[in-house]
């Protein structure tokens, strides 16, 4: 009897523990080391677009040298801007379509980097171009007459020949 009694008092601290831990997990207590992680990538995405900012109007070329700050091409204006923040990307937007991992469009965050196939060379499937997302469908991007600006990711030409987008950060 003894025995059995002492089983129902360990069956039923086991039970409560359980109980109170599965609330305490619904509750969200236990996200917060996920959440700070999340807001310091979040955080490091918004300081690489506001780097990137700092270039507004800087002049757009072709095969720009990664050596030179003076002017850019697309990959070569990302290969500058992620290197500040110890992300060394490849040097053409096609290698660099391949870095991090895949983020859908809906999934968006600062720092994402955002693929095209846009231009002379663009035949629909192929990436030739990239930007980084910004945030509020917006992105930080070089080419043509603009030079360094900011376009609106879900209008136009970015909206028809968006591809795909990578996390690197």
């Amino acid at each position: 009897m003894r025995m059995q009694h002492l089983f129902q008092k360990v069956l039923t601290v086991g039970l409560v523990s359980t109980i109170g831990f599965s609330s305490l997990l619904a509750s969200g207590a236990g996200a917060a080391p996920a959440q700070a992680a999340e807001s310091v990538a979040t955080s490091k995405g918004t300081q690489v677009v506001n780097y990137g900012k700092k270039y507004m109007g800087v002049p757009y070329r072709f095969g720009a040298s990664t050596s030179t700050t003076r002017v850019f091409d697309c990959s070569s204006f990302m290969k500058h801007i992620f290197k500040k923040y110890g992300v060394n990307l490849p040097r053409t937007s096609s290698a660099q379509s391949k870095a991090g991992y895949a983020v859908s469009k809906s999934n968006l965050k600062a720092g994402d980097l955002v693929f095209f196939s846009s231009g002379s060379r663009a035949n629909g499937r192929n990436v030739t171009h990239v930007a980084v997302y910004m945030g509020n469908g917006k992105i930080l991007h070089t080419y043509g007459k603009p030079g360094v600006t900011i376009s609106n990711l879900n209008s136009g030409t970015w909206k028809r020949t968006y591809l795909k987008a990578r996390r690197v950060l």
